[in-house]
């Protein structure tokens, strides 16, 4: 919305007071009643300019440009309920609440401080009721309808806002004018501390939680230690504070001692905070119970880990004693009460430090927006800027969006420029620590946070936690059982000491042994605690990474203490190691068939544990390191290659070829040198191409491997094209040629048909490229080759708009776009699109040719392609008649998957 000339969106709340005792005493009039109440809401914002947001409920929230029209939207919808409630008999009380400022418009919704305020405004009204705030009051001054006035109500702390706010109260007779005092914080007794520093975040999750706590008696926040669960419930206490009226109290259980004692020091904690003294010849218990039973309160239960047996057994003693009582819980596992509802606080949303953000867009995630909120207030005239933008995205991204961990951090801004903070929190969160001596010893650093958690497992626990650090991107349970289980280990590493013992005994040095079963179980053990976090939908189990590297330096120093030879975590590692390249080899052979797209969402979901298997085998010493190694770049070389992910690629590869032990000329050494040539060639680094590729072929050449040479003899022969040494290349081509045909390799003849093919086409030789490209294209459909299939139909396609006339090439592009759109190619999606805008120029589409070329030009750039020499001479005139055609309408910016959408769309319709 265009902001009104006081620079802010005013922000209408309104609500029905007492609508759910309406609904359970007169269920089939409300209905009609309520239908009523949204028709004259709609009609009250839509006459008087407004836009509606949404609706909540029983209420509205709108936002307008004009406080005069959103004060008339106001008394029109009043003034129009009160002639409907005559009528119907059935009265509806609404309370409204107007507040003008600033709003973070997303999703067709507001966000914001001030939005949370306008919502408060309301909510201390009565049925009835209308209040403004002082911004509003201040816009109204000389607008005020006739016969309406402003009553000034003074300053009021509404609940959970740090500022006080002026209200006044809209009177326009007839409408009802005396109220009781306002509703607010004050009204309900409690003993929830006034924040020192705002709530940040967690808009989607405060409702969720409150409409839980209204269907629960018992609702337990889980999460690990600093993601936010203490000062989540606070908030959410606060917002519930008109449901209780007899108190909302939150009890801090994090100093209570466990052991025996514990049942009495959890019931002295909770009587302490309600003020209840013991009475002589009464237990405690007792004394708990009679107090509860006839209130309607909230008690929060803080911390609950550390004594959960005996929080668990006082819970459920005092919701069987109280019908009017509810009890929020924060623990990192459920109290394992009858009819309690657990909701696993997730971390804050925090930004892709991959992706470029404009500051303004990365404010829309909740961890941007805390850490700039903490650091500003350490450091006054700290904004978010072009200049930081990305070292604040590196942070939150880092910290994986934990609060507590993001407030640490924004507290050394004012010792550390936020660069130098992100490139050293890279490598240890020791900066991420406060000397405040008034904050829990546990909270003081992130690694005394989890370590406090930690020190509560049990010894296999502790086990299993530290051995899952090996895995740098999450878990399947099979892979954890496959990796940590000593069984496991035991039988398929082919080594011959081990540091533990089977059979799930204690191994001496502080180790403990673990069979397949132990894991599973311990898996769920950790899950229950919080320190991992399985994912229902996937099935699959993750650590946040702060809490990883916790427990990776758990596993080193249980490596220092074993003594043993390989110590604990050189042992993950291989193992780790060999589950990948196991994965990565069964892989390869189905990333260009049918199943092609399971295949590449299965490496998907294990992208980061590849890459630290990459990172394994270049780090680790030894023969069997580098030959894995080499296995592991060259089995993924193609979902690097599909994915787009290129330079990731290379860099595996090159890190590969580097080790000490792949020196040697072999065929192992010649397959790793293709496949960096090949990466290389995508990248446009013909030059490096040519010197992998030729090293490459001198090794299988001194070998008299038949088959790898013709391999090599392709890409090699592309290079050549590249860098103008015309007839080296066609030698290649036609060298590769002959020896597929020798060989009797189907898809690999197909590709140096293909490469042939291009070399004639570039030469201006279509009538030689033609029959070559569809024998190549009956091959790969032979094959079911959906790829090679998508590859040559591009191929015939650039062909026929080349040489004309442009509509051959429809049919060509109109088959492979289905088959790219599955298989996710970056490398195709950008042939597609180039051709795409090739044709459009040729068809004299000046708005689909810049849609299609701007697609293209969004692939490259996010994917780092380079278009292929001949790709490129083929397309430069194209765009050059692009470039001279008339300027049209703007160009969609269209993701990849809309812009193949609208592409099938244009296609069909020049087919037809």
């Amino acid at each position: 919305m265009t902001q009104n000339p006081a620079n802010a969106v005013v922000f209408l709340f309104s609500d029905i007071e007492g609508s759910t005792r309406l609904w359970e005493q007169h269920t089939a009039p409300m209905q009609s009643a309520l239908a009523r109440h949204d028709q004259i809401a709609r009609q009250a914002v839509q006459q008087w300019r407004g836009h509606l947001v949404k609706g909540t409920g029983d209420g509205i929230h709108a936002a307008f440009h004009d406080a005069g029209d959103a004060l008339r939207a106001v008394l029109q919808m009043q003034h129009a309920l009160a002639a409907a409630n005559a009528a119907s008999g059935l009265p509806l009380q609404l309370r409204c609440g107007l507040h003008a400022g600033s709003g973070q418009a997303r999703d067709n919704d507001y966000f914001g401080p001030e939005v949370n305020r306008a919502a408060r405004i309301m909510a201390a009204a009565h049925g009835g009721q209308m209040l403004v705030s002082q911004a509003v009051a201040d816009l109204l001054a000389a607008s005020l309808p006739e016969g309406v006035a402003l009553r000034d109500l003074g300053a009021a702390r509404l609940k959970d806002l740090s500022r006080p706010e002026r209200l006044w109260q809209v009177l326009a007779p007839p409408l009802r004018s005396e109220f009781p005092a306002l509703r607010g914080l004050q009204a309900t007794p409690h003993n929830l501390a006034q924040p020192l520093n705002r709530f940040i975040g967690r808009e989607q999750v405060l409702p969720q939680l409150q409409a839980l706590v209204a269907q629960h008696r018992l609702v337990t926040l889980l999460g690990t230690g600093g993601i936010g669960k203490s000062r989540l419930s606070v908030q959410l206490g606060a917002a519930l504070m008109d449901r209780f009226p007899d108190g909302v109290w939150l009890v801090e259980l994090a100093p209570v001692q466990g052991g025996e004692a514990a049942p009495l020091r959890v019931a002295q904690a909770l009587a302490l905070v309600l003020g209840l003294k013991e009475v002589p010849g009464q237990a405690l218990a007792d004394g708990l119970d009679s107090f509860v039973r006839d209130r309607h309160l909230l008690l929060v239960l803080d911390n609950c880990e550390q004594v959960l047996p005996a929080a668990a057994a006082l819970a459920k003693r005092l919701l069987r004693a109280s019908a009017g009582l509810s009890l929020v819980a924060t623990s990192r596992e459920a109290l394992h009460v009858a009819g309690e509802a657990t909701f696993a606080v997730p971390a804050l949303s925090a930004p892709d430090p991959a992706v470029r953000h404009h500051p303004a867009a990365m404010l829309q995630h909740e961890a941007v927006r805390l850490f700039v909120d903490r650091a500003s207030a350490v450091q006054p005239g700290f904004v978010l800027d072009a200049g930081n933008a990305a070292a604040v995205a590196e942070i939150c991204h880092r910290l994986d969006g934990i609060p507590l961990a993001i407030e640490l951090a924004a507290a050394r801004v004012r010792a550390l420029p936020v660069a130098t903070l992100a490139r050293r929190l890279a490598d240890s969160f020791k900066l991420v620590a406060t000397t405040d001596e008034t904050v829990a010893p546990r909270q003081r650093t992130l690694h005394h946070l989890i370590d406090w958690s930690h020190q509560l497992l049990t010894a296999p626990e502790r086990c299993l936690f530290r051995r899952l650090s090996v895995f740098a991107g999450g878990c399947t349970l099979e892979a954890a059982e496959a990796v940590c289980a000593d069984a496991q280990l035991s039988s398929q590493s082919g080594l011959a000491t081990l540091w533990a013992p089977p059979g799930g005994r204690p191994a001496g040095a502080g180790l403990w042994a673990l069979s397949t079963d132990d894991v599973a179980e311990l898996m769920v053990q950790l899950v229950d605690k919080s320190l991992l976090v399985l994912d229902q939908a996937s099935g699959r189990y993750r650590m946040l990474e702060t809490v990883r590297l916790h427990a990776a330096d758990r596993l080193a120093e249980a490596a220092v203490t074993a003594h043993a030879d390989p110590d604990e975590r050189t042992h993950l590692r291989q193992r780790h190691l060999a589950h990948g390249l196991a994965l990565a080899e069964a892989a390869r052979p189905h990333l260009g068939g049918p199943g092609q797209a399971d295949w590449l969402a299965r490496l998907d979901a294990e992208r980061d544990n590849l890459l630290a298997a990459q990172a394994h085998a270049a780090q680790s010493p030894g023969a069997d390191a580098g030959e894995a190694g080499l296995r592991l770049a060259g089995a993924l070389r193609a979902y690097w290659t599909n994915r787009g992910l290129l330079t990731l690629g290379l860099a595996g590869i090159d890190a590969a070829l580097a080790h000490p032990e792949a020196q040697a000329p072999t065929l192992m050494r010649a397959r790793g040198l293709f496949h960096a040539g090949q990466l290389c060639i995508f990248l446009g680094r013909h030059a490096q191409a040519c010197q992998h590729l030729e090293a490459c072929l001198a090794i299988v050449r001194a070998l008299g491997e038949s088959a790898p040479m013709a391999a090599a003899l392709q890409p090699l022969g592309t290079v050549y094209a590249a860098l103008g040494r015309t007839a080296q290349a066609r030698a290649c081509f036609e060298e590769a040629v002959a020896a597929e045909r020798q060989l009797a390799r189907p898809h690999q003849l197909a590709a140096a048909l293909v490469a042939l093919a291009l070399w004639f086409a570039q030469q201006r030789q279509p009538d030689a490229a033609e029959p070559l490209y569809l024998e190549a294209l009956a091959i790969a459909r032979a094959q079911g080759d959906d790829d090679a299939v998508a590859t040559t139909l591009l191929n015939l396609a650039m062909l026929a708009i080349d040489r004309g006339p442009w509509r051959a090439a429809v049919p060509s592009l109109c088959e492979a776009l289905p088959l790219i759109q599955q298989a996710g190619s970056q490398p195709l999606t950008l042939g597609l699109f180039d051709l795409a805008s090739a044709l459009a120029v040729a068809a004299g589409h000046a708005p689909q040719a810049q849609r299609w070329h701007h697609a293209a030009e969004a692939v490259r750039q996010r994917t780092g392609q380079h278009r292929e020499a001949a790709d490129a001479a083929f397309l430069a005139p194209w765009v050059a008649r692009l470039q001279a055609l008339p300027a049209s309408a703007p160009v969609p910016a269209d993701a990849a998957p809309e812009a193949l959408r609208a592409l099938a769309d244009w296609l069909r319709g020049l087919a037809a």
